[in-house]
């Protein structure tokens, strides 16, 4: 944290995102709660709510990529942080569901807008370095979670209208303080739109990519393939707690020790993962692994059975494993929507790599509910599985686009020439 890539601006930032995770910690924690018991909302009213804000969030990366292209990302990015200061306040005068899905839809927005601005002004800080960089945040942004929970605790111990209130003003205070601390930063370099590129040769860059990302299919495949790539979310938050409660004999107290644990192994291991995706290569061939951890992880899930002893064991493994996902996908995800995507039109490119977190937020707990758990073992052994064949697929169009994109060196004999039969694989 005192030199991460990027400098003052980096550490400006990472300070910014720590206070804005803390506070989204508190709300995570309590809102739910709040929902219900402040706002009365019914279980349908509530599932609605949380469809609502995840179609919303959805709209939020595109929209921010689009207007980054026109506008200084430090600019946007405060506004996204007033907005959700504002939305956040308005809960405290919102009555009923109308007004809520209006408020809770427009936060949402705000959410995954500033999400991919920070995405955007990381990749132009920290440039080459930025693994290093995300591998910080990540570190930075579960720190901020797990504070964030505590401070949640205090409020619900409490449990009045009056301490939910305090716990919403408290993560609006949260996005002011982060608004604050990046009015300190400059913009990076590279804001605007670059109409074409050139090699230190003097070339133009490859044409091999459209300039919009809606036109172009190799990178929407990309995009696609991520959104399952992105599913360990979904299986940590709530494949595991309720496969615990309906379908092993594994006590609910265990159910907090999966936060804990990704928490833990995501501040202490996500630098050193991190250490090992450094090019766009790694993180293409890391896309492979993930699928493996993802596959071992519903493996043990499907064998989650006998007592409580037995099924608390492999739960916890299970949470490990799809940890182990996580750190690899946050590294190489990211990696991989910066280098697919070409330099003159990559805001807009990493406003459409954002939608994959979005879709997979919305459509991955209803696939897990409706689809994997219902089948029972063998819904987790097929969705592994497939899990394990489309990363495959993600790995070999990843490396087939980076070759077209940023060919490597032709390799040269002891003369210095060039050694043709090696470029033909001779």
């Amino acid at each position: 944290m005192r030199r991460p890539p990027g400098g003052r601006a980096a550490r400006i930032m990472l300070l910014a995102q720590l206070l804005d995770r803390t506070g989204t910690g508190v709300w995570a924690a309590s809102s739910v709660l709040y929902f219900t018991f402040v706002a009365g909302l019914d279980a349908g009213q509530l599932g609605l709510l949380l469809s609502v804000a995840g179609v919303a969030g959805i709209a939020g990366s595109p929209l921010a990529g689009h207007l980054a292209d026109r506008f200084q990302v430090r600019t946007l990015l405060i506004v996204s942080h007033l907005l959700r200061l504002v939305t956040l306040c308005g809960l405290l005068f919102a009555h009923g569901l109308g007004p809520l899905l209006a408020v809770v839809a427009l936060t949402s927005l705000g959410d995954r807008a500033a999400k991919t601005l920070e995405m955007l002004f990381a990749t132009r800080v920290a440039g080459e370095r930025r693994t290093t960089y995300q591998a910080l945040f990540r570190s930075v942004a579960n720190a901020g979670y797990a504070v964030g929970a505590g401070i949640a605790a205090l409020g619900l111990a409490v449990a009045t209208r009056s301490a939910y209130q305090a716990l919403i003003i408290a993560n609006a205070l949260s996005f002011l303080a982060a608004a604050v601390l990046v009015a300190r930063t400059r913009e990076p370099h590279g804001h605007g739109r670059v109409v074409q590129r050139t090699d230190g040769a003097g070339g133009a860059e490859p044409a091999v990519v459209a300039a919009s990302p809606w036109r172009d299919r190799g990178y929407l495949r990309f995009v696609l393939l991520d959104t399952v790539m992105s599913l360990d979310d979904s299986i940590l938050n709530v494949g595991l707690p309720l496969w615990l409660v309906h379908h092993t004999a594994a006590p609910h107290a265990v159910v907090p020790a999966f936060l804990v644990i990704n928490t833990g192994l995501v501040v202490a291991l996500q630098l050193r993962v991190s250490a090992r995706v450094e090019e766009p290569r790694q993180a293409a061939r890391a896309v492979g692994l993930y699928g493996l951890a993802l596959l071992a992880c519903c493996a043990v899930l499907a064998a989650a059975g006998g007592g409580a002893w037995t099924a608390s064991a492999a739960l916890l493994v299970a949470a490990m494993l799809v940890t182990g996902a996580e750190l690899i996908r946050s590294v190489s995800s990211w990696e991989l929507a910066v280098s697919l995507a070409p330099p003159h039109a990559r805001a807009s490119y990493l406003g459409a790599a954002g939608m994959a977190q979005s879709v997979q937020k919305s459509a991955g707990p209803l696939l897990l509910t409706g689809a994997v758990m219902t089948a029972g073992p063998a819904g987790w052994l097929v969705l592994g599985a497939a899990v394990a064949g489309l990363s495959v697929v993600q790995r070999r169009t990843a490396l087939r686009r980076l070759n077209l994109l940023h060919p490597e060196p032709v390799p040269a004999d002891r003369t210095g020439r060039v050694n043709l039969s090696a470029d033909l694989g001779c």
